[in-house]
């Protein structure tokens, strides 16, 4: 078996599950070439996946979660990105902006996001087809992340579009693509903080602007760096998510329509496998702070150490028959959203509701819903779901 876990191509489909399947049979801690840097080791696992997650000591998340290094911490001047520190000092950071991703904040959002669902619906309900990525997976985190800041809901949009850039596969952009869509992602977010200084509201980027850490309000980088985490992670899960979760169900009408049956009683479980099986977010990176080993593999000190969510979540240690699309599966202990650990994503429970309310009413306003041509995935070892994914219905929602 030929695994190469650094190239495009492996992803063009999806998750590359055959590869996985072979490295958790023959080498669950596995020693991965890398052309530009020393290698790094390949978890893939259930319980090694959830291990390294939950030892921040010894797996520790600078000075990058990304597997190359150099420039991919985001460390500029000093400052770190929230996802690149290791607590106590991340806990400090993630404590600025936990109380908006309590279950009990996202709750207040209920009626705002079914609102925002019923818009994405309405804007391509008439046309009787759609990109569902661009027109409506991708519409949800936009809109919701520009709520959050304080943001016109069509910027949320536009900056979506840079996030995508930041996430594809550095061959298949241009060159100096990436380092230009951070930079236009900072200045944007220069000129949102300075007029949240001025006008501030009731919103997430005054709050994090009037905030404090160790007796210190953050300065303009630290608000960019935050304002880059929450306006990327913000967006993969339920972009990915939804339109990764319709191509499972269009491969699998029988799913589709075990959820159509009873679609309010069995749409929460339905997410759940919809999460483990399409895994949005590939991987994430640690680097030993100290000789280990993981499953009897040594590992020395400085080494990277990769997790690999997609292939922890088809398990067969950990599930009963992963290979099956079920939503009715239970129990459902997935790892897309870290498995737990002091990283476990922040976002996951807006992330829920986001999905719950734009799957319901697609389905309920687009019964019909099929795909129109091929889906194209995106080029990314780092991000799984798809670019593009072409869906016709009849226009104005009404079954043909």
């Amino acid at each position: 078996m030929e695994v190469n876990l650094l190239d495009p191509a492996s992803f063009a489909a999806g998750q590359p599950h055959d590869q996985f399947r072979w490295l958790r049979d023959n080498d669950p801690v596995h020693r991965h070439a890398e052309p530009d840097g020393p290698g790094f080791w390949a978890v893939t696992r259930y319980e090694d996946v959830r291990r390294v997650g939950k030892e921040p000591a010894v797996f520790s998340s600078e000075p990058t979660i990304m597997i190359p290094d150099g420039d991919g911490g985001l460390e500029i001047e000093g400052h770190q990105m929230m996802l690149t520190m290791d607590p106590p000092k991340h806990s400090r950071y993630r404590k600025l902006v936990s109380p908006d991703f309590i279950p009990r904040a996202v709750h207040r959002l209920d009626e705002r996001v079914a609102d925002l669902a019923t818009r994405i619906i309405d804007n391509v309900i008439e046309r009787g087809e759609c990109d569902l990525v661009d027109d409506i997976a991708g519409e949800m985190p936009s809109f919701v992340v520009a709520d959050l800041l304080g943001l016109p809901l069509n910027d949320g949009r536009e900056l979506y579009k840079l996030t995508e850039t930041i996430h594809s596969a550095p061959e298949s952009v241009p060159p100096g693509a990436q380092l230009g869509a951070v930079l236009q992602m900072f200045n944007y977010a220069k000129e949102l903080q300075d007029d949240k200084r001025k006008n501030p509201g009731d919103d997430l980027s005054s709050r994090l602007l009037a905030a404090e850490v160790d007796g210190h309000s953050l300065d303009e980088i630290d608000f960019n760096l935050f304002f880059l985490l929450l306006v990327d992670a913000g967006g993969d899960t339920t972009r990915n998510l939804v339109g990764g979760g319709m191509q499972a169900f269009f491969e699998h009408p029988d799913q589709l329509a075990l959820l159509r049956a009873v679609l309010d009683g069995r749409l929460p479980g339905a997410i759940e496998e919809l999460l483990r099986w399409v895994s949005p977010v590939i991987y994430m990176r640690r680097t030993t702070t100290t000789d280990t080993e993981i499953a009897g593999q040594p590992i020395a000190a400085g080494d990277k150490v990769v997790m690999y969510y997609g292939s922890a979540n088809r398990d067969e240690r950990a599930f009963t028959e992963p290979d099956r699309f079920d939503i009715t599966r239970s129990p459902n202990d997935h790892v897309a959203f870290g498995g737990g650990g002091p990283h476990f994503c922040l976002g996951a429970h807006l992330a829920r509701l986001e999905i719950r309310a734009l799957l319901r009413e697609l389905l309920t306003r687009l019964p019909d819903v099929e795909p129109a041509g091929e889906a194209t995935w995106l080029p990314s070892t780092f991000i799984s779901g798809p670019k593009h994914l072409p869906v016709k219905f009849t226009p104005g929602g009404r079954a043909a």
